[in-house]
């Protein structure tokens, strides 16, 4: 039996069934999704998981963007876009999938 904690992790599977369904989608948008789907989790853990998404190869990095506005912290603020890796398994969690077509609807 190996030694340490596991690889795997219930918070990034959840991060995972959500970019299943939206394709792509910034780390803002993704905690957003989150929060009213599944128990409370901070901004700081869902970007430690984006983090280790990519270390993993389930996630990708698709694109950066710098959007300028006026925000709290200055003029500008940098969107990362995440995709689905190669190594990513996704089940389709029913929940997400409704979720997130009742909110394109809209």
């Amino acid at each position: 039996m190996r030694r340490g904690r596991p690889v795997g992790s219930a918070v990034r599977q959840n991060v995972l069934e959500i970019l299943g369904v939206l394709g792509r989608g910034h780390g803002y948008q993704i905690y957003k999704i989150y929060r009213e789907l599944f128990p409370k989790v901070t901004l700081r853990v869902i970007y430690y998981h984006l983090k280790k998404g990519i270390e993993l190869g389930e996630l990708e990095i698709e694109k950066i963007e710098k959007e300028r506005g006026d925000y709290s912290w200055g003029s500008e603020a940098e969107k990362i876009y995440y995709k689905l890796g190669p190594k990513a398994t996704v089940h389709g969690d029913d929940r997400v999938k409704n979720y997130i077509e009742s909110q394109q609807q809209r």
